[in-house]
């Protein structure tokens, strides 16, 4: 398990290789991108975190999947600082024996993320700036894991 948190990019084909390459025993490697949406006018998204307590929450939202299926490998990147439409924003990659259990992981976390992790997200656009509140359906996702 490997969570990062990081102004830089990251190379999406090296993460997924490395998932791939854990263990022998890997048949499935599930994974998410996130990019940066440039609808409503945004120009820019600037996310701020706090080190050390983001960390801990991400590792925390692995743990609880690790506790829910039989994972070989997770890696969990997410961006900090200002990025522009386009740019990627977050990775989830999870590797298990059967693409089941990798799938409804990397769901699972990439839900959790969205609504437990500490971020903050200003948007810039014409209009001015403004702080992003979570929205209601990233909530409701939640129901199915039974929050």
């Amino acid at each position: 398990m490997s969570v990062s948190v990081q102004h830089t990019d990251f190379d999406l084909d090296a993460e997924t290789a490395h998932l791939a390459s854990v263990s022998h025993n890997v048949g499935a490697v599930a994974t998410f991108l996130g990019y940066v949406r440039g609808d409503d006018a945004l120009a820019a998204m600037t996310l701020e975190h706090y080190p050390g307590m983001t960390e801990k929450s991400l590792a925390d939202i692995v743990s609880q999947a690790q506790a829910r299926w039989p994972l070989l490998a997770v890696r969990v990147i997410h961006r900090i600082g200002r990025l522009l439409p386009g740019e990627r924003i977050v990775f989830v990659g999870v590797a298990s024996r059967h693409r089941g259990a990798a799938f409804d992981a990397c769901e699972f976390i990439m839900d959790y993320l969205k609504t437990r992790a500490p971020f903050w997200k200003k948007e810039e656009t014409e209009q001015g700036a403004r702080w992003v509140d979570a929205r209601d359906s990233d909530e409701s996702a939640l129901e199915k894991w039974g929050k």
